[in-house]
């Protein structure tokens, strides 16, 4: 199938869709058009793949990836937080292993004539919009065992539940939600001890929200942040790489459309399968920068963001307009901080990141060259060394430890 009938196939589902829809669909043809603008952004770093490989031969490389793909296999020792709303937030742990290190996380430096070992500390990652704790899997690998690590599912991501708020009250999901969500994480998984928050995308945000709403948590137990590819406000403004026209068009019917998509969830899914080849080369564009990006690890990117329900996509995306938490920030200020992101993102440009930096004088900052949104995905050891030195000077691991390298 060619990139105009598979662009046409999308705009069918569409069609089908707001004929279901009501009046919110009057709009329709310009939502078609607006997603025709996505579809050939796409197209322009895929046409070739799309000529010299067949679809059928496409699916059975989805497959064969899925099957032998380690990505996202890496687990812990899963445990349960409930959210303000009572949403059931799931996070695992991964241990520091015993004799680990002769550092300041050592058992043997901890046992001190008898008394009580202080808490270690605790590094609690929270990934982005549309992914789950697996999108760290580089990162884990490399730190398992070496420092104490808290991987969650952000609501009704992964293997989180529903947002109870979402489902049963119809509320919106804000940014300040996602914050008071990690609040009960680290009250559940690190109820004591020094933390370092580690966030990308939407997880950033989440760490910006929670500073904002618990300062005292900041003053009091954090010892270094990492913010990946994430953005303190004005998302508004982000083109996305797209014309301004298309833009445009995009943002005034967007919403609207999401909301559509969300009450019709089964024939959108559906939809989704039967347009699969558009999407993996949309996913692609906007995940990754570089031209090798290892065949595996795109189709591990793939299936984080596909097993993100429509509805769910739609009850989170209007809080992006919203985020603006850039005078939570100081509450970082004094901290060992890296601001870190790919400097080719076309999600949460790198503009964002030097825009957090110029808030936070002291922090690092960090753009990786031919490097998308995913970067962590993208560049794993670029990224992981640079998290490993903010450990070292948080006091998390000693500087001799070194993170392994390996994708475990």
């Amino acid at each position: 199938m060619g990139e105009g009938s598979t662009g046409a196939a999308a705009a069918e589902v569409v069609a089908e869709v707001a004929g279901s829809a009501g009046s919110t669909w009057r709009r329709a043809g310009l939502a078609g058009a607006a997603i025709g603008v996505i579809a050939a952004g796409a197209a322009a770093g895929v046409a070739i793949e799309r000529m010299t490989v067949g679809r059928g031969m496409r699916k059975k490389a989805r497959l064969a990836l899925d099957a032998s793909g380690p990505y996202g296999s890496l687990r812990g020792m899963p445990g349960k937080a409930y959210a303000d709303d009572g949403t059931v937030i799931a996070y695992e742990v991964d241990e520091v292993e015993p004799g680990a290190a002769d550092g300041p996380q050592s058992p043997r430096k901890r046992r001190l004539f008898g008394r009580k070992a202080p808490a270690p500390v605790t590094v609690v990652f929270s990934h982005g919009y549309c992914l789950s704790q697996d999108s760290w899997h580089f990162q884990r690998a490399a730190l398992r065992g070496v420092v104490r690590g808290v991987y969650w599912d952000q609501r009704s991501h992964g293997r989180s539940g529903r947002g109870m708020g979402q489902l049963h009250d119809g509320k919106p999901v804000s940014i300040d939600q996602l914050g008071r969500d990690l609040k009960a994480v680290i009250d559940a998984a690190a109820p004591e001890g020094p933390l370092v928050l580690v966030g990308h995308s939407m997880g950033g945000m989440t760490t910006m929200a929670l500073a904002d709403q618990f300062p005292e948590l900041i003053r009091e137990r954090v010892v270094g942040v990492v913010l990946v590819g994430t953005s303190s406000g004005k998302l508004g403004e982000v083109s996305f790489g797209l014309p301004v026209a298309g833009m445009n068009a995009i943002r005034r019917v967007l919403p609207g459309v999401l909301k559509a998509l969300g009450s019709q969830a089964d024939l959108v899914e559906k939809g989704r399968r039967a347009t699969a080849d558009l999407f993996a080369g949309i996913i692609k564009r906007y995940s990754f920068a570089s031209r090798d990006v290892d065949p595996a690890i795109a189709r591990f990117a793939e299936r984080l963001i596909e097993s993100t329900p429509i509805d769910v996509v739609a009850e989170f995306y209007p809080a992006f307009a919203e985020h603006d938490k850039a005078e939570a920030l100081v509450h970082f200020a004094g901290l060992p901080v890296l601001v870190l992101a790919g400097d080719k993102d076309l999600v949460t440009p790198s503009e964002h990141s030097e825009a957090i930096a110029d808030l936070l004088p002291d922090a690092e900052l960090v753009l990786v060259p031919d490097a998308g949104h995913l970067v962590m995905l993208e560049h794993p050891e670029a990224v992981t060394d640079r998290i490993a030195d903010l450990l070292v000077r948080a006091g998390a691991m000693p500087e001799a430890d070194g993170a392994r390298t390996s994708s475990g």
